[in-house]
């Protein structure tokens, strides 16, 4: 099966490739990029005046499934990925029960394999039942495919038993995810420890409560040799911890979610339990410290920490509803409207740090929209301005305080395995239909 895609502007920062290019897109794999392809017998998208860019990839995704089903399960995540213009997504391990053996591993790519339509990654928890107390068989984990351990969620509060994680980890060459928030600092908090918090009424989380486990964690990391990756790292002083030990040689990477780059406390005021999140949300300081993180390299992915709830887990209020929003199909438009528009990145970082460097950190190859490579990447419109309608996702979850939002910029095609698993509806010309009649959908 081919498909011609033509006149599309091609950024690559990988392979170095910015400019005008027609795609052919042949099974699987990219067949050809050249200026002008010319005549192919294949069905064909004009693709002028949209961006082509490697599929994106989500290191930090809660697909709730086994067991937690009724927030999210693979296929309406994945659906939800693909919306979102992301082509692999690494799902957590705080699902019932966790993933935290190889037999739930095998469960998780068996049912991605036959129901997700993008590429499904697994990361395995490093303590069983995420309970903090001793290790999961990280050998046995590791050997089943997992692309990280992590006890998101949850802190491994025992520094003995990080150490022997790292230890393992630096042997099995698997990089550690750790949740850094130390709980007894954390406490029972809600939003960010301050003056607004207090004026809510509200318990707070201290900054130093991420800062003290990062650091921790960070020395540990020294100590091991392990590669260590900090997820949703949230305030300045985590951000210069990070910059210190990588410094001084350590094996670190980090990430930061759109929604700590473009909100602070002041959304939990007025959107409630759908600004209440791990971390919270910071000051304008902090986010200022981690879009400046973002252009000088210190922070090399962003990740969107997708974590879907029911509507009536969140109609609790701020004090008693779980903590999190989904973010999959938010995720890159915001960063288009708030970092690429405004300046703040260029588009071939931003690509660069939710595609290339995700694919770095996790050790799969780099995408690339070159001959012979998966046909896994991404249209986007510049300029497409749009609606956020929460109602509309296709995600299970509604948590996501960017409801009504005006953005512009979206993804509105992306292509998995040559597949095409997502277009933006009502936006493509009749001659979509003709692609994927012939092509077929993944969904």
């Amino acid at each position: 099966m081919k498909i011609l895609l033509r006149g599309a502007r091609v950024v690559d920062p990988a392979g170095g490739l910015t400019g005008e290019r027609d795609l052919l897109v042949e099974g699987d794999r990219i067949a050809a990029v050249e200026r002008d392809l010319g005549y192919v017998h294949a069905p064909a998208l004009d693709l002028a005046g949209r961006v082509v860019v490697p599929g994106l990839i989500d290191l930090h995704v809660h697909l709730r499934d086994p067991g937690l089903t009724e927030k999210e399960d693979i296929a309406s995540g994945g659906r939800s990925a693909a919306a979102g213009g992301f082509t692999s997504i690494v799902c957590m391990p705080n699902t019932d029960p966790p993933i935290d053996s190889a037999e739930v591993v095998q469960y998780v790519r068996e049912r991605a394999a036959e129901e997700a339509p993008v590429n499904v990654y697994v990361a395995g928890a490093i303590t069983r039942g995420l309970k903090g107390r001793e290790l999961s068989d990280l050998e046995s984990l590791a050997a089943a495919g997992v692309v990280l351990f992590t006890d998101d969620g949850e802190a491994v509060m025992k520094a003995d038993l990080m150490l022997k994680a790292m230890y393992r980890a630096k042997e099995l060459d698997v990089p550690v995810a750790p949740h850094c928030e130390d709980a007894d600092l954390a406490g029972d908090g809600v939003m960010n420890d301050g003056p607004l918090a207090r004026r809510l009424g509200l318990p707070g989380i201290p900054a130093v409560a991420e800062e003290v486990m990062v650091a921790r964690d960070l020395v540990l990391a020294k100590a091991t040799g392990a590669r260590v990756h900090i997820t949703h790292l949230s305030t300045a002083g985590s951000l210069e911890l990070v910059r210190a030990a990588r410094s001084q040689g350590v094996r670190v990477t980090c990430d930061v979610t759109p929604h700590h780059l473009v909100l602070t406390e002041e959304a939990v005021a007025e959107l409630a339990a759908n600004a209440k999140m791990y971390p919270p949300l910071r000051t304008e300081a902090d986010v200022a410290a981690l879009r400046a993180g973002l252009r000088d390299g210190s922070i090399d992915a962003i990740a969107t920490d997708h974590a879907p709830h029911t509507p009536a887990e969140k109609a609790r209020g701020c004090l008693e509803a779980p903590k999190g929003i989904v973010g999959l199909e938010t995720a890159l438009a915001l960063c288009l409207d708030r970092l690429v528009h405004a300046g703040v990145l260029s588009l071939a970082e931003l690509v660069r740090k939710m595609s290339v460097n995700p694919a770095r950190i996790i050790g799969l190859p780099c995408p690339g929209i070159v001959p012979g490579a998966p046909a896994d990447f991404t249209v986007i419109d510049l300029n497409h301005r749009w609606r956020v309608d929460a109602s509309r996702f296709a995600s299970k979850g509604r948590n996501s305080p960017f409801h009504g939002w005006e953005l512009r910029g979206k993804p509105v095609l992306t292509m998995v395995g040559g597949r095409i698993v997502y277009h933006e509806p009502n936006y493509w010309p009749e001659a979509l239909s003709t692609v994927t009649r012939t092509a077929g959908e993944g969904w």
